[in-house]
């Protein structure tokens, strides 16, 4: 169990490093004026294909191993 308290925090440094550079590749363009809640004309609906469908899906999985090794820190923190 020290072990996984010793490597986790390095764990979580790297996933999060990892899932920031994923959501920020996935940048569409988007208007600014869609972000505040306007409307955005000129956006469509598509479908993801290739690297940017991997990349969707990478980011997800990043995000759930990045909040399960939180859980993981509570857990062995609350115990020790």
């Amino acid at each position: 169990m020290t072990f996984v308290a010793n490597i986790l925090p390095y764990v979580q440094v790297t996933l999060s490093v990892l899932l920031i550079i994923a959501i920020l590749l996935q940048e569409r363009g988007a208007g600014l004026g869609g972000a505040f809640g306007g409307d955005n004309f000129s956006a469509t609906y598509y479908t993801r294909r290739g690297a940017e469908k991997w990349l969707f899906y990478g980011s997800i999985v990043l995000g759930v191993l990045f909040a399960l090794s939180a859980f993981l820190a509570l857990i062995i923190h609350s115990i020790s």
